[in-house]
């Protein structure tokens, strides 16, 4: 059974825009007029005040997604076990970030809630105390109805020894509010030309292979679909003629119609960082995933 996607774009998008350029009014106007219907951010980056927000912005938060007609969809947010350089958080330390950064996330109207762990190593396994104090703020997400799902992201594919510990957390606890966020980054399956505001360079592809492609089969999503609760529509470069350069989307967007998700597919957009590119791009993915959705439906490709 296909489902129907949600579209929406984060605002890590226009990163280097934002703040300098444009401002947050800007980004929903940007977002809204793809005709995208959700919108994401980075806790830290777009809530003025963060973690302690004025009422004054809470009212404009909300005054504006009415304005926009946006609905909150993720907010990003880390948990930062390495803030002291002397140790780690302890558990309960942990615990206080997640719990801080749930509540905040149901108050500006948000459903998932991305940590991001801090990690052991280059494949991103995660600090071992992050099932603890995961588990310890399950009945606070439940009751706020929002649900909490970590990213794989590049360079950890989806048969990987992370996200089997994920999911043995979801079948361990049985929980609603836990679940699995796929960054499409994984499936990039030809080399990136820019990181950032730099053309990438052959001692920067040593260091970060990444950077070329994990070339993730399209098809591996089908075996963890059950679990994935939200999409980071993650992209580098869509030229004019909407071709992507790094992300295979038709395969990806069969997977995902075959899985039945329903949920969020939302633009982040990575590629180079000239001014104002951002805005082009996200316009155009917004474009591209649609018309590989309505393709799909009326049996253009399977």
């Amino acid at each position: 059974m296909a489902g129907s996607f949600k579209y929406g774009v984060s605002t890590y998008s226009y990163v280097d825009d934002y703040g300098s350029v444009m401002t947050l009014e800007d980004a929903f106007d940007h977002i809204a007029d793809t005709g995208a219907t959700g919108i994401e951010i980075l806790g830290e980056g777009q809530i003025e005040g963060y973690p302690n927000p004025s009422s004054q912005f809470l009212d404009r938060w909300f005054g504006l997604l009415d304005k926009y007609k946006l609905e909150p969809t993720n907010m990003c947010s880390w948990v930062d076990m390495r803030i002291t350089l002397q140790r780690n958080l302890t558990v309960e330390e942990g615990a206080a970030e997640l719990e801080r950064d749930l509540r905040l996330a149901h108050q500006f109207g948000f459903k998932f809630l991305r940590p991001k762990f801090g990690v052991l190593s280059h494949d991103l396994i995660p600090e071992p105390q992050w099932e603890a104090y995961t588990e310890r703020n399950l009945d606070l997400a439940h009751k706020l109805g929002v649900v909490i799902c970590p990213e794989i992201h590049a360079p950890t594919p989806i048969k990987h020894e992370v996200v089997d510990g994920y999911i043995n957390f979801i079948e361990r606890t049985g929980t609603k509010n836990f679940g699995l966020m796929i960054d499409t980054g994984i499936f990039q399956d030809r080399p990136l030309t820019h990181w950032g505001s730099h053309q990438i360079n052959d001692e920067a592809r040593k260091h970060m292979e990444f950077l070329n492609g994990i070339k993730v089969p399209p098809e591996h999503f089908l075996d963890v679909a059950k679990y994935v609760v939200f999409i980071q529509a993650k992209f580098h470069d869509i030229d004019e003629n909407l071709e992507d350069q790094n992300i295979p989307w038709q395969p990806v967007i069969s997977a995902i119609k075959r899985s039945g998700y329903s949920g969020y597919l939302s633009s982040e957009y990575e590629g180079w960082r000239a001014p104002w590119r951002s805005i082009d791009q996200v316009r155009r993915q917004q474009v591209l995933l649609r018309k590989l959705e309505r393709e799909y439906d009326e049996g253009k490709f399977a």
